[in-house]
């Protein structure tokens, strides 16, 4: 059996298929620049026609077929529908409504099999593009013994560390983070992984730490250096740094919506927050920020259901047993 999957790379989808060639055998990645997808019969040039199933992202899945060859069609995200076009761009709507459902709705009238991330992305799929076909729901994986929570004993400390993984897209919740920190606490402090670009950061709170672009083999001690994480998204296919920060034993404040009440359970592994309510946000920081034991304990509970439902081994297992049924 020989998977081959054609994926852009800087994305979730990347980090998440190439999980997979690391536990199946031959399953193979192949990576693409995602400006391909400018002009997309180009990713066609990336097959392999030795493969015997195509497994890909939808959104440009239908440029990976193979003749008869199974397809298999993961959504990873969902942007088409109405209510993401006030979080995007003028030219993102337009490639949105046009193009991008084209190539969606063409791939899954060619799919063997439909894959998603989370239940909220298979309900999107059959709401918004009537799809009536068979949809398997496969939650991502992480590498529970990499994504770990530091073996030395945290004691009390006067200063609180807030991660923020998001870029600086209004999708990913980043125009709430300055109002969010100018209501908390003076000894917090939030670490911005991929940082703003620089007229967003005119006015930025000081307590504000840009890193450079963190490697994904670097983020489990990223993890485990600071105390919690935020994510303020307003739309999640999955989540995927919300996991790690779980499978790390981090407590997690996020939005109630999409996918992220499929992970964090509210007042247990964390807090899920009103679409845009700063204070909510900043409350709950502020809670879990005077609270030592409170932060153990919320994060002693993701890491056990990291370990029972978002395994690597899981997701490997999943998806193994797909293709099998798909071949025969």
């Amino acid at each position: 059996m020989k998977v081959i999957s054609p994926v852009p790379t800087g994305s979730g989808a990347f980090i998440a298929h190439k999980s997979l060639e690391l536990g199946i055998k031959d399953y193979k990645v192949i990576p693409y620049n995602p400006y391909w997808a400018l002009v997309p019969p180009v990713i066609s040039c990336f097959n392999d026609k030795s493969a015997d199933i195509i497994h890909a992202p939808v959104d440009y899945a239908i440029f990976s077929r193979l003749g008869r060859k199974p397809l298999i069609s993961t959504f990873h995200g969902f942007v088409l529908d109405q209510y993401m076009q006030k979080y995007v761009t003028l030219l993102h709507r337009i490639h949105y409504c046009t193009d991008l459902r084209w190539f969606t709705l063409a791939a899954l009238d060619k799919s063997r099999v439909v894959t998603c991330v989370s239940q909220y992305l298979a309900h999107l799929v059959r709401e918004e593009l009537g799809y009536k076909g068979e949809i398997r729901v496969i939650y991502n994986g992480i590498d529970i013994n990499k994504f770990s929570p530091d073996k030395t004993t945290e004691d009390e400390k006067k200063e609180i560390k807030v991660l923020y993984c998001g870029g600086g897209s209004r999708r990913k919740g980043a125009d709430l983070i300055q109002p969010i920190l100018d209501r908390l606490y003076k000894n917090i402090t939030l670490i911005h992984t991929s940082g703003l670009k620089s007229g967003k950061r005119q006015g930025m709170n000081t307590r504000t730490v840009f890193s450079r672009r963190v490697k994904h083999e670097a983020m489990p001690s990223l993890y485990n250096e600071v105390d919690m994480l935020l994510f303020p998204t307003v739309r999640e296919g999955f989540g995927l740094a919300v996991a790690e920060a779980m499978a790390c034993g981090l407590p997690v404040i996020a939005t109630n919506c999409s996918a992220m009440p499929e992970l964090i359970d509210d007042n247990k592994g964390g807090f899920l927050c009103e679409i845009g309510n700063v204070d909510m946000f900043a409350e709950k920081i502020n809670l879990l920020a005077r609270s030592h034991s409170l932060r153990r304990e919320m994060g002693a509970y993701n890491r056990q259901k990291a370990e029972q439902k978002f395994t690597l081994d899981r997701m490997t297992r999943e998806y193994k047993l797909l293709f099998e049924e798909v071949l025969s």
